[in-house]
């Protein structure tokens, strides 16, 4: 994710850089040159929104991930409780009627 926060700021440093120096050496009327800094604008809005959009549904299918591995532990970690609880239930049913056993016949 790093990665893509410094290709997003190299773009738009980029962008900037290219916007300043076409606008310094324009030999159009100065209409015309805000028409093309607002078209410019208006386009790096849009890759910007876009990356955000992208950025945005990688961040949500990550957190499904997430969730899914930590249900899934869970669960796990739920029956093999559940499993040791009833093999600790069995074993003192049967330790216990061993007792009554023993002591019933003596």
């Amino acid at each position: 994710m790093k990665d893509n926060s410094n290709s997003l700021i190299a773009l738009l440093a980029g962008l900037a850089a290219g916007i300043i120096v076409g606008m310094l050496y324009a030999p159009e009327k100065g209409s015309e040159t805000r028409d093309k800094l607002n078209d410019s604008l208006r386009d790096l809005g849009d890759s910007i929104k876009d990356r955000a959009s992208d950025e945005l549904s990688h961040l949500k299918d990550v957190k499904d991930r997430v969730t899914d591995t930590i249900k899934t532990k869970f669960s796990s970690a739920k029956d093999s409780v559940e499993n040791s609880a009833s093999q600790a239930k069995t074993a003192f049913d049967d330790a216990s009627d061993s007792n009554d056993n023993n002591f019933n016949q003596a």
